[in-house]
């Protein structure tokens, strides 16, 4: 039986791969920035995530990206993003595809 809540997660994540950094060509997820993801029956979510840089010049812009995409989702009702620097951003936070094409690899 398939699982709701893992259909809305995986469709959360393929909207969060939508949204990218302006000044690097990965999107938020692949790049290590979302560090957690909670749906509730009722279609709140809750997103924890980070920046690559706590002065990020485009902290406001990449949240409500961030926050209109998932809100697009189907049963989404409310996103609630709590932005964290525990722990701090780091390049090994990134997937090997994000690294691959970043030349880390």
């Amino acid at each position: 039986m398939d699982n709701p809540f893992l259909q809305t997660e995986e469709s959360i994540v393929r909207m969060l791969k939508t949204v990218y950094d302006p000044e690097i060509p990965i999107n938020v997820y692949d790049l290590g920035m979302i560090y957690k993801i909670e749906v509730t029956e009722g279609g709140d979510v809750f997103l924890e995530m980070t920046l690559t840089a706590p002065n990020c010049p485009a902290a406001d812009f990449i949240m409500e990206d961030v926050r209109m995409k998932v809100e697009s989702v189907e049963g989404i009702k409310n996103v609630t993003i709590n932005l964290v620097f525990d722990p701090a951003w780091d390049k090994d936070m990134m997937t090997e595809e994000a690294k691959l094409e970043l030349g880390f690899l």
